[in-house]
């Protein structure tokens, strides 16, 4: 009975998180929605910006152009109202922590935070001007390029999606080696796998062409080996102090039994 209580303490505690994050996230898309046409607008600047002179964006669904500037609207609430969301999650889960977890928890939920708000930032300001200058440039002459805004928000949100977790890549590797699922030994060693995986990464999570396939196994690389150099700073060292006692243990009982 007492098992059933705390379960079902651990299940209102959930619901009243979850409602916390989630009114939170409304109040932000309340704001962002008066402004949704700006922040598209923001948002498509990439494409503008490279598009020729005269160049526009099309909707080719009558419901379009609100329903797309309300879910960039929603998303950049989310986006916006993060750092309370993760701050739900932290008070949540760390109660069942102990201390060194918590240590361990709480810097990495920041980290992969900010990580995965560097790799938007990098498709955004450097990936996606590159991408589609590249593309324009390779239209054929009597074609105007117009993409739809559908179409257009559901590229960007892909971009987003996989170079924001290619930034993870770091805190993987130091989850990876803290928890001793794989040695740092190991992970040095695999080194020229990762850097042919990532180039296979980059083809096909990224549009046909040599750029962006670039643009996300080159970062994608070097920041396995961030991990790699972050592991090695936090592992402890081979031969610590805390194995020293189980080898004089080991060796006490032997020099009894010669005594005797």
């Amino acid at each position: 009975m007492n098992d059933e209580s705390t379960f079902i303490s651990h299940l209102v505690e959930l619901r009243a998180r979850l409602v916390r994050a989630f009114t939170v996230i409304v109040l932000g898309f309340l704001p962002c929605a008066y402004f949704a046409r700006d922040l598209y607008t923001i948002l498509a600047q990439p494409l503008l910006e490279k598009l020729p002179l005269g160049g526009q964006m099309i909707a080719t669904a009558v419901a379009t152009p609100f329903f797309i500037p309300m879910q960039v609207a929603l998303m950049t609430a989310f986006v916006v109202t993060l750092p309370h969301t993760l701050y739900q999650v932290w008070a949540f889960v760390a109660p069942g922590l102990y201390s060194h977890e918590k240590r361990l928890f709480l810097p990495l939920v920041i980290a992969s935070s900010l990580l995965f708000f560097l790799g938007m930032a990098f498709a955004y300001f450097a990936a996606l001007p590159l991408v589609f200058e590249f593309i324009i440039f390779f239209a054929p002459d009597g074609v105007a390029v117009m993409t739809d805004i559908g179409e257009y928000l559901s590229f960007v949100l892909t971009m987003f999606l996989t170079f924001g977790i290619a930034f993870e890549v770091p805190v993987f590797v130091v989850v990876l080696a803290r928890t001793g699922a794989i040695s740092l030994t190991k992970l040095k060693e695999v080194r020229a796998y990762v850097l042919v995986g990532a180039f296979v990464i980059g083809a096909i999570f990224t549009p046909p062409d040599v750029i962006s396939q670039f643009l996300l196994a080159v970062p994608l690389y070097l920041l396995y080996e961030l991990g790699i150099f972050l592991a090695g700073l936090t592992n402890k060292p081979a031969g610590a102090d805390s194995d020293k006692p189980l080898v004089d243990n080991a060796h006490k009982p032997a020099a009894k039994e010669k005594d005797s």
